[in-house]
C-alpha cells in the first residue's frame, strides 16, 4: 500500500502529498444517512468522486440499501468503518486498548462480509477508516496484517464535527465549521493540499443545521481556489 509523500500519524495515513493542490472528500456513516440523496446529487453536479466509509450496521440496514447501490454505481469508493462502530482505545490514554486483537479482527472482517452483498471485495477496498477516527499504533499494525491500510482525516479543520448536536458541549454550527476550513486554507503555507476532508452522510434528527447542505458551496469555493478534488485512491496513489 503506497505511503511515499503521504503523511502518517500512529501508523495511519492522514494526508496526501502537500506539494500538490489536490484533496479528497470522505464521508462516514453508521446510524444515519438522511443526507445521502443530497450528497449524491451534489457530487454528480460537480463531477466529483468521493469516498464513503460505512459500518456493517450501515451496510445491513435495509433503509440504506438504495443509496449504497447508487453510490457504487456512480463510481465512488465504498469502504469499511468497522462492523459495530467500536471504540478501540481510551480517549485520554491513547495507548490503552479497549479491544483485543481477536475482537478487532472479528469486527473488521464482519464489516467486509456485510460489504460482499454489494459486490465490494476486500481487495478493492484496501483503505480502512477506524470508528470515531480514533486509533493507535496497535490498531494500525493489526490493520496492516489484514492486508489493509489504516487512514484518517487530516487534522486542522472542524469538518468532522458536523455530527454534533446543540445539546453537546462540542457542538459546532455549519458556519463555524466552514470558517474553520477556509481559515485554515488561507493561513497555512500548504493550504488544503493533500487533505482528507471528512464529513458525515447523516447527522440525525437532533441536528437541523446540516453541513452536507453546504457541500455545493464548499466544492465551488475549493475549485475557485484552484484545488483539484480527486478520489482518495488517486490522492494516495503510488506517485504521491
Amino acid at each position: 500500500m503506497p505511503t511515499g509523500r503521504n503523511r502518517l500519524s500512529h501508523g495511519a495515513i492522514i494526508r496526501g502529498d502537500t506539494s500538490q493542490k489536490t484533496l479528497a472528500i470522505v464521508f462516514t456513516g453508521d446510524e444515519f444517512a438522511e443526507g445521502g440523496e443530497s450528497v449524491r446529487a451534489t457530487l454528480q453536479g460537480h463531477k466529483v468522486k468521493a469516498s464513503f466509509f460505512f459500518t456493517g450496521r450501515f451496510y445491513r440496514n435495509p433503509a440504506f440499501k438504495t443509496i449504497i447501490q447508487q453510490l457504487k454505481r456512480d463510481g465512488h469508493y465504498l469502504g469499511a468503518h468497522s462492523d459495530e462502530h467500536l471504540l478501540y482505545c481510551d480517549w485520554t490514554k491513547r495507548d490503552s486498548l479497549l479491544v483485543t486483537k481477536e475482537q478487532f479482527i472479528t469486527d473488521l472482517l464482519k464489516n467486509y462480509e456485510r460489504m460482499k452483498q454489494f459486490s465490494i471485495d476486500k481487495k478493492h477496498a484496501p483503505y480502512f477508516l477506524p470508528p470515531y477516527e480514533w486509533y493507535n499504533d496497535s490498531i494500525a499494525a493489526w490493520t496492516k496484517e489484514q492486508g489493509l491500510q489504516l487512514i484518517s482525516f487530516t487534522p486542522g479543520t472542524l469538518s468532522h464535527a458536523d455530527y454534533t448536536t446543540p445539546s453537546m458541549k462540542n457542538y459546532r454550527s455549519s458556519e463555524v465549521i466552514l470558517r474553520s476550513i477556509f481559515d485554515y486554507e488561507q493561513k497555512q503555507p500548504s493550504g488544503l493540499n493533500g487533505f482528507i476532508l471528512l464529513m458525515h452522510i447523516g447527522a440525525g434528527p437532533e441536528r437541523a443545521d446540516k453541513l452536507y447542505d453546504r457541500l455545493g458551496a464548499i466544492l465551488t469555493t475549493l475549485k475557485k481556489r484552484g484545488y483539484n478534488i480527486v478520489p482518495l485512491t488517486s490522492l494516495l496513489s503510488p506517485k504521491n
